[in-house]
């Protein structure tokens, strides 16, 4: 018998045995038919996953058992103005800018950043702009006042300033930016650890749809807003999903306050599958459970209508 028609076959079930153990993904609905829609860009806490000084996460992305995710961020594409602006610059921006590059090719890398607070996952990507990478010319970035005062007076963001790789754009709470005849933006003030700025979420209002965006938040009782209500106003709710419940992570946790997806869903209770359905979880530490697809907690709050946000999805506006 030919040794070559022996060796094939157990070739094929050699490499057949050495793919990655990660479950194919649902596939991604196409790009919507509308001129302005959001892409998620990542759905990580701002150190990401596989997290900083956690070999573990790491050894299990590479094995193929855990997928990389991005740090939490989103694309806003207008294809009628041929204009593309990002949400928060994170550390994983220039492979985020290539998504967007990918949607929307245009002369331009991007059209504006809307930045929402000064945390290390939400603005220190502005640093690619820089002359060391980049050497941008007056990218617009979108600041709430202390945000544009931390960026003006502090090395190395005033650098970019001051050399003009980034223009601020003042922003006022509660006052719109409307970036075309389709697109309308909102800031709104949300509590959270202000150290270094303000924090702020978005109202992101569509030609036909509106999604709200608050990655960061202390806890829902701490503002003076119904978040309840708040949902109830929009297709498309982004809310701070950093950990699961209480206990996840061993240092205290009111050190690093955030609303528990159990603490939001108990808020939503009485709430009918169509107000849950319009709750996307974003933002998830690494510690996270809901990272995991298979996660059974997850799977139950899914079943609910409750959403988890993955990176690539689209979303019309």
């Amino acid at each position: 018998m030919n040794l070559r028609i022996l060796i094939i076959p157990v070739l094929l079930l050699f490499f057949g045995c050495t793919q990655t153990n990660i479950k194919p993904e649902k596939q991604l609905e196409p790009i919507p038919n509308t001129d302005v829609y959001l892409k998620v860009l990542g759905i990580a806490q701002d150190g990401g996953m596989p997290h900083i000084n956690n070999s573990q996460e790491y050894n299990d992305v590479a094995n193929g058992d855990r997928k990389k995710e991005l740090v939490v961020s989103l694309g806003l594409i207008d294809t009628e103005q041929k204009k593309k602006y990002l949400f928060d610059a994170t550390p994983d921006m220039p492979e985020q800018l290539d998504m967007l590059h990918k949607e929307l090719i245009t002369n331009t890398i991007i059209d504006g950043v809307f930045l929402t607070h000064a945390h290390i996952g939400h603005y220190t990507g502005l640093m690619h702009f820089g002359r060391e990478a980049m050497g941008a010319d007056a990218i617009p970035v979108y600041a709430m006042p202390k945000m544009n005062t931390f960026l003006s007076t502090n090395g190395p963001w005033s650098q970019l300033v001051g050399i003009e790789n980034i223009k601020i754009v003042p922003m006022l709470a509660d006052s719109s930016i409307t970036l075309s005849r389709k697109l309308k933006i909102t800031p709104f003030l949300v509590p959270h650890r202000d150290e270094y700025s303000e924090t702020v979420g978005y109202r992101i209002e569509g030609p036909e749809k509106t999604a709200l965006f608050i990655p960061d938040i202390n806890k829902w009782s701490k503002w003076t807003t119904s978040i309840i209500e708040e949902v109830k106003k929009v297709d498309y709710a982004f809310l701070d999903a950093t950990f699961f419940s209480e206990g996840e992570i061993p240092r205290p946790m009111s050190e690093v306050p955030h609303p528990f997806i159990d603490e939001t869903v108990a808020l939503f209770k009485e709430e009918d599958a169509a107000i849950k359905s319009k709750v996307i979880f974003i933002h998830f530490n690494h510690s996270n459970p809901a990272l995991d697809k298979q996660d059974v907690k997850r799977l139950a709050l899914e079943k609910e209508g409750y959403r988890f946000a993955r990176q690539g999805e689209i979303f019309g506006l």
